[in-house]
């Protein structure tokens, strides 16, 4: 039996070996073999009509993989992605909102940067959902949201609480220009009253506002932030 196969495949070479220890004679000259049979070591000696149709069903399967892996790893982004955004409002729910805020803290911590939390609490918002209904008032939480992020940078991140509480987080900000852009924020919230049909709810808004000490828990600027806006408001209804 004589098999013709070629010198400078390494798969060749081993298959060529186990044919010689078989007892088979093996004539070795150079092929031109199609890249997808010199991927799988193939040879001339190989491509008879029945492999040439195998080769070609298995490389459009291993297209269909691929394609199939892509598909999954889109579809899996964006999974990720939906996870991340709060159920009402379109802005990061808590627990994105505090991955984000630990990832620029450690940043700030390893640049020497400043990076400052700033916490929303609409001030009476139960009587909007009393007197309109609860679809008024989440689409009141939606229009804070939205004034929110139209009013930031594209390195600062808006985040919702839960409820009537949001968060902003300002790269590159200490507590003095937090405190000036916080102003800005809760006067952008509150610069025009919300429209349902016929009735206009103005909008009132507190916050409170903390800037993350170098190596310090987001989390802990974040409660600080929100106790400061409780006795602000305690205070304020004495």
């Amino acid at each position: 039996m004589k098999i013709t196969g070629a010198r400078t495949e390494p798969f060749a070479a081993i298959r060529k070996r186990a044919l010689v220890r078989a007892g088979a004679q093996v004539v070795a000259r150079e092929v031109a073999a199609p890249d997808s049979a010199a991927f799988l070591g193939l040879t001339e000696a190989d491509m008879s009509p029945q492999v040439v149709e195998a080769l070609q069903t298995l490389m459009g399967e291993i297209d269909d993989l691929r394609n199939e892996v892509s598909s999954l790893k889109l579809r899996l982004n964006e999974a990720q992605g939906l996870a991340d955004m709060d159920a009402l409002a379109p802005v990061l729910n808590r627990r994105a909102f505090l991955r984000e805020a630990k990832r620029v803290a450690a940043f700030a911590q390893r640049s020497g940067s400043s990076a400052s939390l700033v916490f929303f609490d609409l001030d009476n918002f139960k009587s909007v959902n009393d007197r309109f209904g609860h679809t008024a008032g989440d689409e009141a939480l939606k229009v804070v949201a939205k004034r929110l992020t139209a009013n930031i940078r594209e390195s600062d991140v808006v985040g919702r609480m839960g409820g009537d509480k949001f968060a902003v987080l300002l790269c590159q900000a200490d507590q003095e220009m937090a405190l000036t852009k916080a102003e800005t924020l809760a006067e952008a919230v509150r610069s025009r009253p919300v429209e349902f049909g016929e009735w206009s709810v103005p909008l009132h808004i507190s916050y409170g506002v903390r800037e993350i000490q170098p190596g310090g828990d987001p989390e802990v600027a974040l409660a600080e932030a929100d106790a400061y806006v409780f006795l602000r408001k305690r205070k304020a209804s004495a």
